[in-house]
């Protein structure tokens, strides 16, 4: 006789009239009893089911929808706090799904995610879109009534609120350009206290009103900096302080760039610079924006968002309680601008969001002389840079997705995950863990779209396990016209991470780098660097500058099956992959690199070591590889043990020493003519960038 018992459970979950019925649990093992007679022997018939996915519980939010609702689908609520209340009350024991429908969410202030905001016990919480919806969040708000302010110049003027001063500002989803002009550089002499105008066509400065809020700016080699004016008198253009002294210090700096009287210089932000379409000009003190359209646009019909908040998203718990199992999907995150560049310390740039702030110990007395090309206080300075914190913040936290979402119009970099602790609106930094990054599109941004790791000491070498940054992964994302405003930031940057695989991503439109791994220019490495032991560096010789025996935990790089192109539209220096510091097992391989003219693709820099790079395919390019072996140094060795074989180039040339003596090696790279590609190249073409959603193939 055959028994089967069997055991099922409905549980009903309900808090905040939210209801859902939870899957049965499965079925006891079945005893069978032999029909024949004899001895009995039970038969037990046991399979372990697989765990089935949590069924999650599910809350409604509408901007139509009402805050004293329940968060059903009938009665939504209407702000994002609120569904956060009613999350927290049941992600202990349940999986939950917060559910945006479509519209415009623009928040009052930004979001904070701790610990308490994640699932736990196994359960995830995720924010998604409704079902065919497209849910903004925005930290912008929408000006209209547009009057007409000067009919000869087409400039038009709108009302806002008194106080407000972005730096960015979006018409027809399109980032518009403060006013400004350009200035030829010989026509000022660079002083410790700021300009000195030697060109008299330039004295009408002096005579702008509100020269407070005046700006300079210079783009140079690598560096993009941002400096304030203070007043204009006469010839003098005395600028705040800190900001313009720690411009003037380092390299590349705003007295002596790299580039000589390449560089370009800018003043901004003056309502007399107002002359070219699509640029404007905001006036706090009387609430007023100005702005002169672009070819087309009608002022009656045109949507303009000002931006309100700096950052939209904080995530972050802390080292022993981090943010988990956290994922948001088909969400766009938008509007948002930085205001740090506007105050008296400015914007001292460095390279790919990295910053001066402050005022730094041992300043020379004279530093347009004697530090323009480095010196003792400005290396002392290296470790205590500072990053821009980025409108999406990720820190202390672990396995947390953003998935199928939209970073767009925002004012510096849009995603920011494992950065230092200055870059996060909780203060605490640093610390992520299994991120994933996939199938998003990153557009239209001030800043670049992805900034992963930290720069200070902590970050390449962590106190506490719990404080490093692993297992990112940059997957299936399309980044497009970004760097907009801060031209210095490469569009992906992975500072210290261990096992970060950036694959599959398809980047253009960026001024500076496509991808960029690395930090440090190897002076973290193990034994330093030799290049910064010399007199006129004297690196090591600074406190808070140690020699490490032991390695940084960057380690484990994928670039693998990305196709990067058009980038580089500002710097000669740098390149469309780029690379810092030793690397034990990186990998570079299978992407497709074009359209770079006169750039540099495949770039190993400043002791980049135990790197590999292959099967890479280069079109139209001026050098195809470099690594800066910095030869000065010889025999010194300080980049090395460094492969490249087997990559396919019609164009470009290879530059730094590829040597035995430093064990960096070429093997069976390809040159081909007259688009020839041979078979395996084109399948290299095809398969780069952001594939299908079935689409899988394995290196």
């Amino acid at each position: 006789m055959r028994k089967r018992l069997s055991l099922s459970l409905a549980l009903l979950v309900t808090t905040a009239g939210i209801a859902q019925q939870l899957p049965p649990l499965p079925p006891i093992p079945t005893v069978s009893e032999p029909a024949q007679s004899g001895s009995f022997r039970p038969v037990v018939e046991f399979t372990i089911p697989k765990r089935p996915a949590p069924v999650p519980v599910v809350i409604h939010v509408g901007v139509s929808g009402s805050d004293n609702g329940d968060g059903s689908e009938s009665r939504p609520f209407k702000t994002l706090t609120r569904a956060q209340a009613a999350v927290r009350r049941i992600n202990a024991t349940n999986s939950v799904t917060v559910q945006l429908a479509d519209g415009t969410y623009r928040l009052p202030e930004p979001l904070r995610f701790s610990a308490r905001d994640g699932g736990h016990n196994s359960y995830v919480v995720t924010w998604e879109a409704a079902p065919n919806a497209h849910p903004v969040l925005s930290g912008g708000t929408p000006v209209a009534d547009w009057q007409i302010a000067d009919a000869t110049r087409n400039v038009w003027v709108a009302d806002i609120p008194r106080g407000a001063d972005p730096r960015q500002l979006w018409v027809n989803n399109r980032l518009a350009e403060r006013a400004q002009v350009e200035a030829p550089r010989v026509a000022f002499e660079f002083r410790a206290w700021g300009l000195e105008i030697t060109d008299p066509g330039w004295r009408f400065l002096a005579e702008l009103p509100d020269q407070s809020r005046l700006e300079v700016e210079n783009t140079a080699w690598f560096t993009h900096r941002h400096a304030v004016v203070d007043h204009i008198e006469g010839n003098r253009i005395v600028m705040k302080q800190p900001g313009w002294r720690n411009n003037i210090i380092g390299y590349d700096t705003f007295a002596r760039p790299v580039s000589g009287n390449n560089a370009r210089m800018f003043f901004v932000n003056s309502l007399a610079f107002l002359r070219n379409g699509g640029q404007w000009f905001a006036d706090p003190a009387a609430g007023r924006l100005y702005y002169k359209p672009r070819d087309g646009e009608d002022m009656h019909s045109s949507e303009v968002i000002l931006p309100r908040l700096q950052l939209l998203i904080s995530i972050a718990g802390d080292y022993q309680h981090p943010v988990t199992d956290l994922q948001f999907r088909g969400l766009s995150f938008q509007h948002t601008s930085w205001l740090q560049p506007s105050g008296p310390g400015g914007y001292p740039s460095q390279q790919s969001g990295a910053y001066l702030a402050g005022e730094l110990p041992g300043y020379p007395s004279d530093p347009v002389r004697d530090c323009s090309w480095g010196c003792w206080a400005f290396e002392a300075a290296r470790n205590h840079w500072r990053q821009q914190p980025a409108a999406v913040q990720v820190a202390a936290a672990n396995r947390v997705v953003f998935a199928n979402d939209e970073f767009a119009h925002l004012g510096q970099v849009a995603l920011g995950v494992g950065n230092n602790a200055d870059a996060n609106l909780s203060g605490i930094g640093l610390g992520a863990t299994a991120i994933e990054i996939q199938r998003n599109h990153f557009s239209d941004l001030a800043g670049g779209a992805i900034m992963v790791g930290g720069i200070a000491a902590e970050a390449h070498h962590p106190p506490r396990p719990e404080m490093g940054v692993r297992d990112i992964l940059i997957r299936n994302n399309l980044i497009e016209n970004v760097s907009q405003n801060y031209r210095e930031q490469a569009a992906v940057l992975v500072t210290y991470a261990t096992a970060p695989v950036i694959v599959n991503n398809d980047i253009s439109g960026a001024s500076y780098d496509g991808i960029d791994v690395g930090w440090g220019w190897g002076t973290h490495d193990p034994g330093g660097s030799a290049a910064y032991r010399t007199t006129d560096r004297g690196y090591y010789d600074l406190p808070g500058n140690p020699t490490y025996d032991m390695p940084t935990i960057l380690r484990d790089t994928v670039v693998f099956a990305n196709r990067v192109h058009d980038v580089k539209r500002w710097f000669p220096d740098g390149g469309a992959i780029y690379h810092l510091s030793a690397d034990p097992g990186a990998l570079i391989a299978e992407n497709y690199i074009y359209d770079v003219p006169g750039g540099i693709a495949l770039y190993l820099d400043e002791g980049s070591r135990y790197v590999t790079v292959r099967n890479n395919v280069i079109a139209n390019v001026g050098v195809w590889l470099t690594v800066n072996s910095q030869d000065g140094f010889y025999p010194r060795r300080t980049a090395m043990d460094n492969t490249a074989s087997g990559n396919w180039r019609n164009t470009g040339r290879i530059t730094g020493s590829w040597t035995p003596y430093n064990n960096n090696r070429l093997i069976d790279n390809i040159e081909v003519s007259n688009g020839e590609w041979p078979d395996a190249a084109r399948e290299v073409m095809a398969r780069s960038g952001v594939q299908p959603e079935e689409a899988r193939h394995s290196p």
